[in-house]
């Protein structure tokens, strides 16, 4: 059984190679480096996490169990990391950018939760049919986590950090307003893209 000590040494070492992952990228980050950022020895990370890889896998696990303890709220839960510290939001952003087989993972089983969770929105009357649901979750997701692949432009052009709050407010009400009341006037577009569809379905 791994001693209090043990465990704290353990979790500061991920905590330092989430930031460091975040930063750096996986392929820019040394054990070394890790280890002097957690304030111990590179044997100790390697005790710990057995390579450079293992603690990798240990960081994409520690936030995929922070979005799957959401249960089928899953949603809701990725929303809380996203507002979570900054290295944990830059370690998705790079695992996402990096297309680790994890972030991979996470990303199918976010917009497989979410598609049920649309479904039954309509059911129950607060989500609009949609003629493909599946394409409809894909992009629902992927419009949360654009901010955070996107932070620095994002930020840049909002004046802040987008995980900070009057910020992410300011960015969360716009895609409300959008989502909810509709961003055209007409469906001039939705009227040409399904033409196409239509033309290439042929």
């Amino acid at each position: 059984m791994r001693s209090a000590s043990d465990l704290t040494a353990r979790a500061r070492i991920r905590e330092a190679a989430l930031a460091r992952f975040g930063a750096d990228g996986i392929a820019g980050t040394s054990v070394r480096a890790v280890a002097a950022d957690a304030g111990v020895s590179p044997a100790l990370v390697v005790h710990h996490f057995g390579s450079k890889e293992g603690l990798r896998q240990a960081c994409d696990d520690y936030v995929l169990d922070a979005i799957r303890d959401g249960g089928e709220a899953a949603t809701e839960a990725l929303g809380e990391v996203l507002q979570a510290a900054t290295p944990v939001r830059r370690y998705l952003a790079r695992a996402l950018l990096d297309d680790t087989p994890a972030a991979g993972a996470l990303f199918a089983e976010i917009v497989d939760r979410t598609e049920a969770w649309l479904a039954a929105g309509e059911t129950e009357g607060w989500v609009r049919t949609s003629a493909d649901a599946r394409a409809r979750a894909v992009t629902y997701v992927s419009w949360l986590l654009a901010p955070l692949v996107l932070g620095d432009h994002v930020g840049r052009l909002l004046g802040g950090d987008p995980a900070e709050t009057a910020t992410a407010v300011r960015g969360a009400r716009a895609g409300l307003e959008m989502l909810t009341h509709g961003l055209f006037a007409d469906d001039r577009w939705l009227t040409a893209f399904t033409a196409v569809d239509e033309r290439t379905s042929r």
